[in-house]
């Protein structure tokens, strides 16, 4: 890594307080934060950090992430810089040692060089591209990790998502008191098109961490990466009724096999419907197809809109973290 110390104005540890995964802190730390974000969802106040900046760097869309970043980065007294490249700004050649006579004008290298100069914390999301090599790589995020002098935020990679994650474990806190112990079930979930891992890893990592008993309901042949599943340990399950029994949390995705040809609008009977959860919570880290993911009837009763509110308190409470230095 190129870092070469603390940046003009953060403080602390010299060890990079990047948010990759979400495992930086620790479950201490996860913990921490989710307590912390329900302080402040509470009316605690916010540490300000003026003069402060966050260039945010979005290649694909973004509601969520980028409102709830946005905010607080606002509470925080933090001047936030957004930009799309490819729309906004110049697109981006990715891969090293490129002969760059295509259609990008600057390599993702000289981008992240300049504007970790501009910035206390760089910021980016790049989805994945169903291509299981390329996306194992995460090259957007390893050029920023590898050559920001900055922390990185990861606001939605190619495996993980740790801002949804610790919005997950706010929420988990908020609805269950103490999660240790609790059934979480990740469920795969119906969908007219083929999804990324992203979201579904990240459910893994951070239930893991908090040390809930974790079951990936899906059907036969509909793995998650095993790189992530060896990493997390879950019992996987192909009958959803039977993965669902004691389970106090449902968390739907929707998402490809990995490593195999993109498949999409199979298995309708996979459904998240009321009589299929008993008295589970259930959860999703939205935009959802209403009643093709799961019905009207459980989406409206659901704990989604806590989580989705939950993403710009976390936010708020691990941007305090970054800026000042340290995870611990």
């Amino acid at each position: 890594m190129r870092w070469s110390g603390p940046s003009r104005s953060l403080r602390g540890s010299p060890v990079r307080p990047d948010l990759y995964d979400g495992t930086e802190p620790g479950r201490d730390g996860l913990y921490a934060i989710a307590h912390r974000a329900l302080e402040l969802r509470a009316g605690a106040a916010p540490k300000r950090f003026p003069g402060m900046r966050l260039a945010a760097l979005f290649l694909n869309p973004s509601l969520r992430t980028r409102m709830s970043v946005e905010a607080a980065c606002g509470a925080l007294g933090v001047q936030p810089m957004v930009s799309q490249p490819g729309t906004q700004s110049w697109g981006w050649e990715l891969r090293r040692g490129a002969v760059m006579d295509g259609p990008d004008p600057e390599h993702v290298i000289d981008a992240v060089r300049v504007l970790s100069g501009y910035a206390d914390i760089l910021a980016v999301r790049a989805f994945a591209t169903m291509d299981p090599a390329f996306d194992r790589a995460d090259p957007v995020l390893a050029a920023f990790r590898e050559e920001s002098s900055v922390p990185v935020l990861n606001l939605e990679s190619t495996r993980f998502h740790p801002l949804q994650g610790l919005a997950d474990a706010a929420t988990l806190v908020s609805r269950l008191g103490d999660p240790v112990g609790r059934k979480l079930v990740l469920s795969w979930a119906p969908h007219p098109k083929p999804l990324p891992t992203a979201v579904a890893n990240q459910v893994l990592t951070t239930a893991s961490l908090l040390g809930m008993d974790v079951t990936v309901a899906c059907p036969e042949g509909w793995d998650l990466d095993p790189e992530v599943v060896a990493a997390t340990g879950p019992r996987i399950c192909h009958d959803q009724r039977e993965a669902f029994e004691g389970a106090a949390v449902v968390v739907a995705k929707s998402w490809s096999p990995f490593g195999k040809p993109a498949q999409s609008d199979v298995h309708h009977e996979w459904r998240i419907e009321r009589e299929k959860l008993g008295g589970a919570g259930f959860m999703h880290c939205l935009p959802v197809r209403r009643n093709v993911v799961v019905t009207d009837e459980v989406l409206d009763a659901s704990w989604v809109y806590e989580t989705a509110h939950l993403r710009m308190w976390t936010a708020m409470a691990a941007l305090e973290r970054m800026l000042e230095g340290s995870w611990t």
